[in-house]
C-alpha cells in the first residue's frame, strides 16, 4: 500500500498534465463544446467557439495595436517578454459559476501598451480580437487602465498553454473570464464600446464579479 501510495504521487502530475493536453486537444476539434463541461486536474474548463485554432510560437504570433493611437504597434512574442512583468494572484470566476482559487498571472499592463501607443482624445473604449478569428472582447478606457488588466504570458508560473489561450491572452481580473479574451491578436482602441462575443448574445458588457450577469459571486480581488 505505501509502495502503491508512493507511485501515486510520482505520477499524479503526469497523468495531470497529460489529462489537460487531452482535453486541451479535443477541445479544438469539438463542435459540440462537449468537452467544456468537463473540468481539467486545474478546475478549469475548455471553452472555444471557433471549431478549430490554430497554434502561434515565438516564430509567428503577432499583436497588433492600432485604431485612435498616435504610433501603431506590432508586437512579437519576444518584444512583449522584454517589457515589464506584473505578477498577481487572484481568483478565476466563471459566469457558469466554477472558481479556481489562487491563480498566478503574469504579463504586461494593459496600460503600459497603451501609453506606449499613445492613444488619442476621443478614445473611450478598447476592442480585443483574437487569433480563433471568432472572439472579441471589449472594456472602456477607465476598465483598461486598471493595474489589474494584463496582457498575459504566464499563468500558473508557466508560458500561457494554447488550450488556456496562449501564446498570450487577456487578464482582467475583476470580471468574469468571459472577458479574459484568449489567443489575443489585436487590441483596437475606439471611440465607443462594442459588445464582444458573448455580450451580443446576452452576457452583461460590465462583467463584475458578483456585480452583474444576475450573479451574486464573492468579487475576486
Amino acid at each position: 500500500m505505501l509502495g502503491l501510495g508512493a507511485a501515486g504521487v510520482v505520477t499524479a502530475p503526469y497523468l495531470q498534465r497529460g489529462l489537460e493536453a487531452f482535453l486541451g486537444a479535443a477541445s479544438d476539434r469539438d463542435p459540440t463544446g462537449l468537452t467544456g463541461l468537463l473540468p481539467n486536474g486545474g478546475g478549469f474548463r475548455y471553452y472555444s467557439v471557433a471549431t478549430s485554432v490554430p497554434r502561434k510560437g515565438p516564430e509567428n504570433y503577432r499583436l497588433t495595436v492600432d485604431g485612435l493611437v498616435d504610433r501603431p504597434t506590432t508586437y512579437t512574442l519576444d518584444a512583449l517578454r522584454k517589457l515589464p512583468q506584473t505578477r498577481m494572484v487572484r481568483d478565476v470566476q466563471c459566469v457558469t459559476g466554477w472558481r479556481v482559487p489562487d491563480t498566478p498571472f503574469e504579463g504586461v499592463r494593459l496600460s503600459r501598451i497603451l501609453d506606449a501607443a499613445g492613444v488619442r482624445p476621443g478614445a473611450k473604449a478598447i476592442r480585443f480580437t483574437c487569433f480563433d478569428g471568432t472572439y472579441t472582447e471589449s472594456l472602456t478606457m477607465e476598465q483598461a487602465r486598471r493595474p489589474d488588466v494584463l496582457v498575459a504570458l504566464k499563468m500558473q508560473d508557466k508560458p500561457v498553454e494554447h488550450s488556456h489561450g496562449g501564446p498570450v491572452r487577456l487578464y482582467v481580473a475583476p470580471m468574469y473570464f468571459y472577458k479574459s479574451a484568449k489567443w489575443l491578436s489585436g487590441i483596437s482602441v475606439t471611440s465607443d464600446v462594442r459588445p464582444g462575443y458573448w455580450e451580443e448574445r446576452g452576457y452583461d458588457v460590465d462583467a463584475w464579479v458578483g456585480r452583474s450577469n444576475g450573479r451574486t459571486d464573492t468579487p475576486t480581488v
